[in-house]
């Protein structure tokens, strides 16, 4: 069975920096790592992407945090990293990690979820 494992997230006053970590486990062999993210939900807000990176290190990142936030993975562990430069109180949220695999034969999609990490940022 898939399971995420969130670290780092926490208090840090803005302009700051924090690293949040995600290790993925009990990943089949039948299964490859498509892509990793991290998505964020503020208080009243929908959930949002933040940033992800596929298979092969090419990433996307949401406008607001572009110039401030690095993703990167190490995909022998399975982990993948959110490194938080510059936050800003706007950043306050709950973290989410993602992890989406593809099975080999049939190509379908699986998506797997973080139980959350709160940042907040004070000002």
């Amino acid at each position: 069975q898939v399971h995420l494992v969130e670290s780092g997230g926490g208090l840090v006053q803005a302009g700051g920096s924090l690293r949040l970590s995600c290790a993925a486990s009990g990943i089949a062999s039948a299964f490859t790592v498509e892509v990793m993210a991290w998505y964020r939900r503020a208080p009243g807000n929908q959930r949002e992407l933040v940033a992800s990176i596929t298979s092969s290190g090419t990433t996307n990142y949401a406008e607001s945090v572009k110039g401030r936030f690095t993703i990167s993975r190490d995909n022998a562990k399975n982990t993948v990293y959110l490194q938080m430069n510059s936050p800003k109180p706007e950043d306050t949220a709950d973290y989410y990690c993602n992890l989406a695999l593809r099975e080999y034969f049939s190509r379908n999609r699986n998506d797997y979820w973080g139980q959350g990490t709160q940042v907040t940022v004070s000002s």
